[in-house]
């Protein structure tokens, strides 16, 4: 009986010892980059994300934050995630086709969405599961969809048709897609990362560009470009990404605080894009500094017949499958114009 308990007394010490040890650990430290402003619709959810997965691992885990491009910029981050010397981004799709998975370039494709519910019936699908997956041989894990929202064309002349953009520069990220969406309202596309944008405009390097209207407010490119439309032509959203050999290698128990962080902030991500692109082109037009032209239906049904062709063009480029996939799962029928 003395022997065993010696050999109890033994096990418990062993067991407090443990937890002294864990408790003492130092938190791991997830370093998260993004390259927009803290309070558009990305940056509070970064935030909220951090606030989450501190709370959810029991201070076990230390999220740091770097938002604006402090960190990393837009060539840079991806590479950086697959080296492992930052753990989670969350760049807009437009991003994974020169990394070499060209198939997220759908999600540049012009009024391929007609708002939000069309677009969940994607990203909260299996198509939107199977385009994530593509990543994995790269080294990166998809673990979430964050939108930002619609975005509309800018520039210092009015614009009302498509033809209002012909030979006007404008900036766009690196996506095949979107020059050939440029091209076709025969304006001339301009690769840039998204921290050199305002000072073009300034400039007069860039005539316009095109973006949610919470990236046009909170990079106050609002202050620099004297017209904006309304057109809603693309939508601008995020893979919440992370490097999976990193994620892989988490204790279990951290990896499931760190998924439940992941999953309620996306469900805050998702809820406020579109309250806060509505609050941002609601102080744009307060400024008075940016004209905001509404188009007509027969205008806006001008810029679809603009565009569209582009859906066909860029078939081959991003798979005609996925994108007959998409249809079938929106109901969009590019015929009925």
């Amino acid at each position: 009986m003395k022997f065993r308990t010696f050999l109890l007394g033994l096990t418990v010490a062993g067991w407090a010892s443990m937890a002294t040890a864990t408790c003492a650990a130092e938190p791991i430290v997830i370093k998260f980059s993004h390259v927009v402003a803290q309070d558009t619709p990305k940056g509070k959810a970064a935030d909220k994300f951090k606030e989450l997965a501190e709370q959810y691992t029991a201070g076990a885990v230390k999220v740091e934050v770097y938002p604006n491009s402090t960190l990393y910029k837009d060539k840079e981050e991806l590479e950086a995630l697959q080296m492992g010397a930052v753990h989670l981004l969350a760049p807009s799709l437009a991003k994974f086709g020169p990394l070499g998975v060209r198939e997220f370039e759908v999600f540049d494709l012009p009024y391929i969405f007609d708002g939000y519910e069309m677009l969940g019936k994607v990203t909260n699908g299996p198509v939107g599961a199977q385009l994530l997956a593509k990543l994995e041989p790269k080294g990166i894990l998809g673990l979430a969809y964050w939108d930002n929202g619609f975005k509309s064309f800018s520039a210092n002349t009015p614009i009302h048709r498509p033809e209002d953009l012909r030979g006007r520069k404008l900036r766009i990220q690196s996506s095949k897609v979107l020059e050939e969406q440029m091209r076709a309202l025969k304006a001339l596309p301009q690769v840039m990362a998204f921290s050199e944008v305002y000072q073009a405009l300034q400039t007069g390097v860039v005539d316009g560009t095109e973006n949610p209207h919470s990236n046009l407010y909170t990079q106050k490119m609002f202050e620099v470009q004297k017209h904006m439309t309304i057109t809603d032509h693309g939508y601008l959203g995020y893979a919440v990404i992370t490097n999976k050999k990193f994620w892989d290698g988490l204790p279990a128990e951290i990896r499931a605080g760190l998924e439940r962080a992941i999953k309620e902030s996306t469900v805050y991500a998702n809820q406020i894009a579109k309250e806060e692109n509505d609050s941002a082109l609601a102080a744009v037009r307060a400024s008075g500094k940016t004209e905001i032209y509404t188009p007509t239906a027969a205008e806006k049904t001008a810029f679809k017949r603009a565009l569209l062709p582009v859906h066909k063009k860029m078939a081959s480029r991003v798979g005609a499958d996925l994108i007959e996939a998409i249809y079938k799962a929106t109901g969009f029928d590019p015929d009925s114009l």
